[in-house]
């Protein structure tokens, strides 16, 4: 199962379903919420997304890399039972790119670094770049009974997932892997799943800045008692 079946389900459409809460994401996801950087899915299950920059073990000394792997699978031992990793391969960004370029040599005082940088933009427009491919890897789990959170309430199961994401992080950063911690985390899972989902028309039709103001409320659907 890959990250779009764990999250909508097979055959998933984008928003615009009946039924869904006015001024809630499920206008434009068909989920039910993200709150804390967890997804709240429409069949009631609590899903934790986290993105890890990859390490190269084989730049890595012999001693380094066993210290990698067995502390990899030391938190194999401890890591949820429905842990899965993923992978998604997609075209890389090349207008982002340039535009980024563009605005370093605005701002580049050098003529001769700015010519470089002019160069570099050419080359990506004749084509070079064309079949450049970037990857991102991602660790996706979900609530599990046996994780037992205090109460039977989304506040709690929302912090026990976040508390398995913390105990990741430090397992994953022995293995010199870094996970990522965007600063707004429900937007970032919010701007990755429409991108899953939206898989073509994400890449040139982004989300309404309004629509990230959404995933800061239940909408009624979970309350703690």
């Amino acid at each position: 199962m890959n990250l779009k079946e764990l999250i909508f389900g097979k055959g998933a459409s984008s928003g615009g379903e009946g039924g869904v809460y006015r001024d809630s994401i499920q206008a434009w996801l068909p989920i039910k919420n993200i709150i804390g950087g967890v997804v709240i899915t429409k069949d009631n299950r609590f899903v934790k997304i986290l993105e890890l920059l990859p390490v190269n073990v084989y730049l890595k000394s012999a001693n380094d890399r066993q210290n990698i792997v067995s502390s990899f699978a030391a938190y194999l031992k401890i890591a949820p039972n429905d842990l899965q990793m993923v992978a998604r391969t997609l075209p890389a960004d090349t207008q982002a790119y340039v535009e980024q370029m563009r605005r370093f040599a605005e701002q580049e005082e050098n003529e001769d670094c700015r010519e470089m940088i002019e160069d570099n933009i050419q080359e990506i427009g004749y084509g070079i770049a064309s079949d450049a491919m970037r990857h991102r890897f991602f660790l996706v789990f979900q609530y599990e009974a046996n994780m037992r959170a205090k109460h039977n309430t989304a506040k709690a199961i929302l912090q026990r997932l976040n508390e398995e994401a913390d105990t990741a992080r430090r397992y994953l950063d022995a293995c010199e892997l870094e996970v990522l911690e965007p600063r707004y985390s429900d937007n970032f899972v919010l701007k990755l799943l429409y991108e899953i989902l939206n898989k073509q028309t994400g890449q040139r039709v982004r989300l309404p800045d309004g629509v990230f103001d959404m995933t800061t409320a239940v909408h009624g659907i979970y309350e703690d008692e």
